[in-house]
């Protein structure tokens, strides 16, 4: 008789090509319906108070604009590593995002109000877009990564701004599409890792970096959540310098592995 399958068995990278997206594409729905059964998420009215108001040489919010500062200098040296090397535009366009972050977040906690916030929340946006796009078009599709997805990735990012800015001035703010794009990441990349989907061809990212990623991203959107404790506790470092701080770590360890994949490819 012939050897029967053992039910254990892992499997076959094919089986996974065809299941996988399947299963993320149903991760993506779920989330979008439990957004739309929640309705409407309002900013809450303290969005703006931040916990260290401290200036510096007439900097008003010094540390919260200062931390901004790693976006640009990783952002600037990822761009400029990759600008020459095929394959890699959707880690270029993430390295704009983050110069981009830099300038819009810096600009907001100068002067924190919703007006300014738009220009923090865009490029925030785009770079999660073009981050899915580049675990996507490794793990999924290589056609990901392709102009035409990147620009559609980077109109709905700026589309789920648009969408909160225009509610919040008719008095109905709805975050709800921003969070989506937000929080997107944190959802699909773990079920893909965790369901071992498998790098097609060459030029992906090593599993342990997206781990590490995703744990200093979570890290840091506890330190949001902890501003005002973090700064009493320390009185001299708030939770929301911290949370750009890792944001900053985790992109310079995903735009590290990015570049160092590129070179090996040259």
């Amino acid at each position: 008789m012939p050897d029967m399958p053992s039910p254990h068995t892992n499997p076959s990278p094919t089986a996974l090509r065809e299941s996988g997206p399947r299963a993320l594409a149903l991760a993506a729905l779920l989330l979008a319906a439990a957004l739309a059964a929640h309705g409407p998420v309002a900013q809450w009215a303290s969005y703006h108070a931040f916990a260290d108001a401290r200036g510096l040489l007439g900097l008003p919010n010094a540390e919260n604009v200062l931390s901004n500062l790693p976006f640009a200098l990783i952002g600037t040296w990822a761009w400029l590593a990759l600008r020459r090397t095929k394959g890699f535009a959707a880690w270029r366009l993430f390295s704009a995002a983050l110069v981009a972050t830099a300038f819009g977040s810096a600009a907001y906690h100068w002067a924190p109000g919703n007006r300014l916030l738009v220009a923090d929340r865009l490029p925030i946006a785009g770079a999660c877009g073009a981050l899915l796009c580049a675990f996507f078009a490794e793990r999924v599709d290589a056609r990901c990564a392709s102009v035409p997805a990147l620009c559609s990735a980077t109109v709905l990012a700026s589309a789920s701004v648009a969408w909160w800015w225009f509610t919040e001035q008719h008095g109905v703010g709805d975050l709800r599409p921003y969070l989506f794009v937000q929080f997107l990441p944190m959802l699909l990349v773990p079920i893909a890792l965790w369901l071992n989907l498998p790098v097609r061809g060459t030029g992906g990212l090593p599993d342990a970096t997206w781990w590490s990623v995703l744990g200093l991203y979570a890290a840091a959107k506890l330190m949001e959540l902890a501003d005002r404790c973090l700064f009493d506790a320390t009185g001299f470092v708030s939770g929301h310098t911290l949370k750009h701080l890792l944001a900053a770590i985790a992109a310079l360890c995903l735009l590290r592995a990015a570049i160092r994949t590129a070179r090996q490819l040259r």
